[in-house]
């Protein structure tokens, strides 16, 4: 179903996240865990896009095989980095054959010394690229691709200046995107104050909150790292200082924490919540539960 179709049918989309597996093995194991997920009727699912050759086959041959042989709907991530419009246009090509109806287009990790940029330098020219896709008739539904865009609550690590942030984020808005998916965030308190900020720019679009549960302090580490400085609040840092003994105190603290976010999200309003699961089912499923639902329907009630 087309993004704008799913904020029209649902006041809120509860959606989760996998990256990519690294192997054919590791892909059918990826399956099994994605399979478990599927009681909790999530809005969509999405497919992050791997840096490797092989890596980004083995992400398109996911998203197409949750297609066929689940009821999911998934969201197959896109990064214009490194790519030329050729493989681009191929790419929207197989998705379309394969009735895939969204992606999320991301500029991604520049290129290591000596590696290709491509055609595309921002995400905007990748989002420009898919609309052109659409309006040539080239998808297989005349609504064409769905594209949502990231969003940064704390601040793009790119550009310092915050109020240039939001003209290059309202830029891929007006090239096309149907909505805006945060980087995860671990205070509310950010992603109010961007959501707030979004709006008084001009910038319509559903704006979907990205939640991380915490599952070990090393975990921690590599993603804040990854995410170019997520900050940590002192109070989440103190609760997990306190549980560092005991990694399953360390995972219940962080489940907690993430179930704490998604209550207040929901009680102020928030159009979206996508979870980033690790590519576990566990954390997912125990924060449906502490919610006091059985799925998704439960939470958009």
């Amino acid at each position: 179903m087309h993004l704008r179709d799913l904020f029209t049918h649902h006041r809120t989309t509860f959606s989760f996240e996998f990256f990519p597996p690294k192997s054919r093995e590791a892909a059918s194991e990826l399956f099994e865990s994605i399979a478990a997920l599927v009681p909790l009727k999530p809005t969509f699912v999405s497919v992050t896009y791997g840096a490797g050759g092989t890596t980004r086959e083995l992400t398109h041959d996911l998203v197409v095989r949750l297609k066929k042989e689940t009821t999911l709907d998934p969201v197959a991530h896109l990064t214009g980095v490194g790519h030329t419009r050729e493989e681009i246009e191929s790419i929207l090509k197989r998705y379309s054959a394969a009735k895939i109806s969204n992606i999320l287009a991301l500029r991604g990790d520049a290129p290591k010394a000596g590696g290709a940029e491509g055609d595309f330098k921002y995400a905007v020219d990748l989002v420009r690229c898919i609309k052109e896709f659409n309006e040539r008739g080239r998808h297989a539904t005349k609504q064409g691709f769905g594209i949502a865009v990231a969003g940064y609550p704390e601040g793009h690590p790119g550009t310092p200046n915050r109020l240039v942030e939001l003209d290059h984020l309202k830029a891929k808005v007006e090239a096309g995107a149907d909505a805006i998916v945060t980087q995860l965030f671990f205070d509310n308190r950010d992603f109010l104050d961007f959501r707030d900020r979004c709006r008084i720019a001009g910038i319509r679009v559903p704006i979907i909150a990205g939640i991380m549960p915490i599952t070990s302090i090393a975990g921690l580490k590599r993603i804040v790292e990854l995410a170019a400085g997520a900050r940590v609040p002192a109070s989440l840092l103190r609760a997990l200082n306190r549980a560092e003994a005991s990694p399953e105190g360390v995972r219940r603290v962080g489940n907690h924490w993430a179930t704490e976010q998604c209550r207040d999200l929901l009680d102020h309003g928030v159009e979206g919540i996508h979870l980033y699961t690790l590519n576990k089912s566990t954390a997912t499923r125990e924060i449906y539960a502490t919610l006091g639902v059985a799925d998704s329907i439960g939470l958009g009630s």
